[in-house]
Parts: structure tokens; C-alpha cells; sequence
């Protein structure tokens, strides 16, 4: 039997060179089943990194840990979508959190496959050299 939909939160954590060097980039991404396990996730990763930043963004880190959590905690239970972000150097970090609904996926092995699925070829297996 299938589960039902799922409410929760899909949380990235992105990088921004500020040099234009480089666009931005994706680190890390989490599905999160509750508010408070979304903006956990944000909080260990700041209080992971702050010790590497300079003294004002590691200050700027720690205010949001204090106060600007319970906010981001009150908006995710209201259902809207948070961005938490810091700036070292010339790098910016930045983690989304949206609420989304979490689809289940089929069960292949309990199923028969699709009729549509022999209409597509398999890619080549990749020979092992020794």
C-alpha cells in the first residue's frame, strides 16, 4: 500500500562567489519532516563554520542562532519559505527552506513495470579495466 502525501520542507544550501567568478552552487540539500528538524539542519551548519569566519559574519551567525531562528521557526509553521545567509570574504553561503509535499515513490519490486518501460534502451555497462 502506498503512503499517503507527506507535508515538509526541502532545505539547499548554496554558495555565491561574489567575485563573479564563479555562479552559484549547490553544497548540500536535506528533506526535513518538521520545522524544527528544517531549521536545525541551517543551525549546524552555522554553528559548524562560524569558528572559520571573520569576526563580524561569526557575529552575524550567532545573532540568527539566538534571535533570528525563532523567526525562521514561526514562518516555516506558517508554511513560507526561509532564507538564512552570511557573508565571508567574498563568498556569500545561503540555505533555502520551502515547504513542500513529499510524493512516495512506487515500489518497483511489488509491481509489474510499465509496458512503456521495454521501449527504452539500457545504457552500455561500463567495462572495468583491471
Amino acid at each position: 500500500m502506498l503512503k499517503p502525501p507527506q507535508w515538509g520542507y526541502w532545505c539547499e544550501c548554496w554558495t555565491d562567489d561574489l567575485t563573479e567568478q564563479w555562479g552559484p552552487a549547490l553544497l548540500a540539500s536535506f528533506d526535513a519532516y518538521s520545522a524544527p528538524q528544517a531549521d536545525r539542519w541551517v543551525a549546524v551548519a552555522l554553528r559548524t563554520i562560524s569558528p572559520a569566519l571573520d569576526a563580524d559574519t561569526s557575529d552575524e551567525a550567532w545573532e540568527w542562532l539566538y534571535e533570528g531562528r525563532i523567526e525562521t521557526r514561526r514562518a516555516l509553521l506558517r508554511a513560507e519559505p526561509c532564507t538564512v545567509s552570511v557573508t565571508h570574504a567574498k563568498t556569500r553561503i545561503i540555505w533555502t527552506i520551502r515547504p513542500v509535499l513529499f510524493l512516495p515513490l512506487a515500489h518497483r519490486a511489488r509491481r509489474a513495470l510499465p509496458p512503456c518501460a521495454d521501449d527504452f534502451e539500457r545504457w552500455p555497462t561500463a567495462t572495468r579495466l583491471s
